[in-house]
């Protein structure tokens, strides 16, 4: 069972770094540490109490306000956000854990769970996500790979795939540890994903719910920490989480009108308040736009023979400020020169999306049809003979 789950763990990684390197996230609004790339406009966000901060769209991972986003700081009980999804990717919602001496023994924020007790994986990862369990993420990793030491190697390549370069985990639950960190739009890298995973995101939004124990036959109640679902009516997750060192910390997640965007707040005095200011201000002042469509006809390749219609191969949708859509450009680059032949579906070049001097996304641009060498054409012009 073991050796399958680590099987399933590398593919897991493995597929996350080709999605990470197709469709990188993009930096749009705000002030963050020198490699994000972001610009300012007047009509600017709220002030926020939190020390770092990011507000980003779910759909498009463009971020739209960075505050100290690469900041790393202790992530405290944000950490179950990997432990929860990498347990859902992993393993199967109906399987059997028995819990452990050790995972019984985690303090703090627990379930109280007791050695021998026999509870479905999905009812853990639910204790930990909505009660916070300690316990419960220790629990699901020993019944994951074995040992909580090697669940949290899966966390951290897991991390690296996703894109989150500043994160490293040392434990599964967030307790304080030297070199356990993160940083506000890791965790919003790491969460966005999670939110892409149904049962992750169906959890995440619960209030209130009952989890079962198998053995013993006995039920207990959970009420869910992010009081942001109490008092916002358009939220829908995430997790909170809270010690000394790390501050009051909160990843959350709203939609409205069909819309989702993700809120990361960090040693944040008032973390509600905070996320629901930005929440707000982005749902208000933010919008996503679609740049092209998949499948649209962009331009004609410059061929000497006859044109040559190029179009999109995928969909292009970026979420700015409101106040920056007109400068919004886009900028054809052409890959290649106009000898022949052209194969129908190559790629001839790519259409990017500029705002002012920054790059936001680029697609490929395919050829629409198939042109073949003339050779009455190469007698009078030997340059278009293919090398």
């Amino acid at each position: 069972m073991i050796r399958q789950k680590w099987t399933r763990a590398w593919c897991c990684v493995f597929l996350c770094m080709i999605s990470v390197s197709m469709y990188p996230a993009n930096l749009v609004y705000g002030a963050v540490a020198k490699k994000s790339k972001l610009t300012v406009v007047s009509d600017g966000p709220p002030e926020v109490s939190a020390e770092a901060a990011v507000l980003m769209d779910e759909a498009t991972g463009d971020l739209l306000f960075g505050k100290r986003a690469n900041l790393r700081r202790p992530p405290a009980s944000t950490t179950k956000i990997m432990t929860a999804l990498l347990g859902l990717e992993l393993g199967r919602p109906d399987e059997v854990v028995t819990v452990s001496q050790k995972a019984a023994a985690v303090g703090e924020a627990t379930l109280h769970l007791d050695p021998a007790e026999k509870i479905n994986l999905n009812e853990l990862i639910t204790g930990a996500l909505v009660r916070s369990g300690n316990d419960a993420c220790v629990a699901i990793a020993e019944h994951i790979t074995g040992s909580e030491e090697q669940f949290v190697k899966l966390m951290n390549q897991k991390a690296l795939a996703l894109g989150a370069q500043n994160t490293h985990f040392e434990n599964t639950n967030g307790l304080p540890s030297k070199e356990h960190y993160s940083t506000a739009y890791d965790l919003a890298l790491i969460a966005r994903h999670g939110l892409q995973i149904p049962q992750f995101a169906s959890i995440t939004r619960i209030k209130e719910t009952k989890i079962h124990f198998l053995e013993p036959d006995v039920f207990m109640d959970l009420q869910n920490t992010n009081k942001l679902l109490w008092n916002y009516p358009y939220a829908d997750g995430v997790k909170t989480g809270t010690t000394i060192a790390a501050g009051k910390c909160l990843v959350a997640s709203a939609t409205k009108d069909g819309r989702q965007l993700l809120v990361v707040v960090l040693n944040a005095p008032d973390r509600f308040g905070d996320a629901k200011k930005l929440l707000e201000w982005g749902f208000e002042k933010t919008e996503t736009i679609r740049v092209v469509n998949a499948g649209q006809v962009i331009a004609e390749f410059p061929s000497f023979k006859e044109s040559v219609p190029v179009f999109s191969k995928d969909s292009i949708d970026i979420s700015i400020s409101k106040v920056e859509r007109s400068k919004v450009q886009t900028r054809i680059v052409w890959e290649k020169t106009a000898n022949l032949p052209v194969q129908a579906g190559e790629q001839l070049g790519r259409l990017e999306v500029w705002l002012e001097e920054k790059k936001l996304n680029s697609v490929p641009l395919l050829s629409g049809k198939e042109l073949v060498e003339d050779n009455s054409l190469i007698r009078f012009f030997p340059f278009l003979k293919r090398k």
